[in-house]
């Protein structure tokens, strides 16, 4: 649990402010907040609290006060959900790496598939479309290949920390010996640079971010060391410091649904947008007649073309896409064409949906990190003839507030085969 009560902040008065600082209460926990944050309300006042459940009835203590809401500290738990289960990291409620640690698995899931179902009910008006049941990893901990453990600048010769951001801080670092999603490679590699870095402070000028990655069993600290990774029978090579899918156990049963859904639309050609080194395009290679992939990027285009050569996949045209002119001179008619789209956690901006809509696919599988700006997207696909056929939200990332979701959309006015 987090005290606050440590680091006493001057009090502030707010315009409707029904707490004091430092005054304890009891609260009964409503819902869960998609950040993982219980909430509950006062006469309609609420209160979030971290490392509480729904059901819950809990002591807190108030120690920040917003316009329109409180934040307390878990002081006590007075009736506990029949959902609450032992954490298995100790810095659970410090540590700012996991929400749901205290959550059984089964319930993790439902509450992210409930999370999603609201954000299309609010955001997209979406009351039609059904959330399949969340798709868990099979592997619920030591599941992350790659970690990025920080410290801060030495202070009088000493290093403090080296770990993740404490809850509720942006500054704060919380030490962490070992790490209980991160695979036991990647432990095994933590406690050898924390010695060398505790044992060595005045190498360091400054604070510093880790790389931790695993390939394979194999741990690579430096962000430009080529590793491999093997998915659904393809092998991919990339750098160690570039973007990849760091749950390694879920990825053949996501690529294979993301593939699946594209196929199964009747599409004979499939566009990969955001391609990076080619995890969609090229395990989706084998079920498509041809695929392009587009990638901004130029270094993660010429490791997805290494990538397709050494599978020895031929049907693959990977190409540079600038952003003005991201579909320019696809070799394929759009009414056959499947698109997926995979955008950085911002989601897509509106030049990039303006030419996607302009090009008109049959079929877009739309793959994010972040349901809510993927939801967001969805509404002027929606305006532009696309109707949303299937929500499917994989967790590969257990424990945590984290979730992957695809989105399966149609064109409604045209179908394949009817020119």
């Amino acid at each position: 649990m987090t005290d606050h009560s440590k680091k006493r902040q001057p009090h502030r008065k707010f315009v409707a402010e029904p707490f004091a600082y430092h005054q304890e209460i009891e609260l009964q926990i409503a819902t869960l907040t998609n950040m993982g944050i219980g909430l509950g309300r006062v006469d309609g006042w609420v209160i979030m609290v971290p490392s509480t459940l729904p059901g819950e009835k809990v002591r807190v203590r108030i120690y920040r006060n917003h316009k329109n809401y409180s934040e307390g500290d878990l002081v006590e738990i007075l009736e506990a959900s029949p959902e609450r289960r032992a954490p298995k990291c100790p810095l659970f409620g410090t540590c700012g790496g996991c929400q749901y640690q205290h959550l059984n698995y089964a319930s993790q899931l439902e509450w992210k598939r409930r999370q999603v179902a609201e954000l299309l009910q609010h955001m997209a008006k979406l009351d039609d479309v059904p959330v399949q049941p969340v798709i868990g990893s099979p592997t619920e901990w030591n599941y992350r290949s790659k970690i990025t453990p920080h410290f801060q600048k030495p202070r009088d010769g000493k290093i403090d920390a080296i770990g993740f951001l404490a809850i509720g801080s942006r500054t704060r670092i919380i030490d962490v010996e070992h790490c209980a999603i991160a695979t036991e490679t990647i432990n095994d590699g933590l406690t050898i640079g924390r010695k060398e870095i505790f044992g060595n402070p005045r190498k360091f000028k400054k604070g510093a971010t880790l790389l931790l990655r695993d390939a394979n069993g194999t741990l690579a600290t430096d962000p430009n060391e080529p590793i491999t990774e093997v998915v659904d029978g393809i092998t991919f090579d990339f750098l160690a410091g570039s973007f990849f899918q760091n749950n390694p156990f879920i990825l053949p049963q996501f690529t294979r649904y993301v593939a699946s859904q594209a196929r199964e639309s009747g599409a004979r050609f499939l566009v990969d947008t955001y391609c990076g080194s080619g995890l969609f395009c090229l395990t989706a290679a084998r079920h498509f007649e041809k695929v392009v992939g587009i990638e901004i990027s130029e270094s993660a285009i010429e490791w997805a073309i290494k990538n397709a050569e050494q599978n020895g996949i031929d049907n693959c045209q990977l190409q540079v896409g600038s952003a003005e002119e991201i579909f320019a001179n696809l070799p394929f008619p759009a009414e056959e064409t499947a698109v997926v789209i995979d955008p950085p956690r911002k989601g897509c901006d509106a030049a990039f949906i303006e030419q996607l809509v302009s090009y008109s696919p049959h079929t877009i599988v739309y793959v994010s990190c972040n349901p809510a700006t993927q939801i967001r997207d969805l509404q002027p696909l929606r305006d532009a003839g696309y109707r949303v056929t299937t929500v499917q939200p994989f967790d590969l990332f257990p424990q945590t507030k984290h979730l992957e979701c695809v989105a399966t959309l149609q064109r409604v006015s045209s179908a394949i085969g009817s020119g």
